[in-house]
């Protein structure tokens, strides 16, 4: 994901249109589209202030990936956090869809073993 997407996707996370986001960073709405479509070159301090208008480090919003996990708040915050935990995530998630697997796998098993034993009374 390149930076003016990453951008647009964190704006969108925290519940902003692009004309709020212009407001913020006092520009024009169209001037900050262009950010969003690539158009402008991004230098340090516009960046600095894109973050803090968003709410989030630079560092983080130069190094999110699609890695990067967002957590939420009510008041529509959230945390980024960053690479080892992520994949924590990714592996505990392949984890409970293998359980998950092996469940179905297992109540299908019960059904058949039922069957059987319905076939044999008879």
């Amino acid at each position: 994901m390149r930076l003016h997407e990453k951008i647009g996707f964190i704006r969108n996370l925290k519940g902003l249109n692009q004309e709020e986001m212009a407001e913020k960073l006092n520009m024009s709405e169209s001037g900050y589209a262009k950010i969003e479509q690539g158009k402008t070159k991004l230098q340090n301090p516009r960046l600095e202030k894109i973050a803090t208008a968003l709410g989030v480090e630079l560092k983080d919003l130069m190094n999110f990936d699609d890695k990067t996990v967002f957590i939420t708040s009510q008041d529509n915050n959230f945390q980024i956090i960053q690479d080892s935990y992520a994949s924590s995530l990714e592996k505990y998630k392949f984890m409970v869809e293998q359980k998950d697997k092996e469940i179905t796998l297992l109540k299908q098993q019960i059904e058949d073993l039922r069957s059987m034993l319905d076939f044999l009374k008879k």
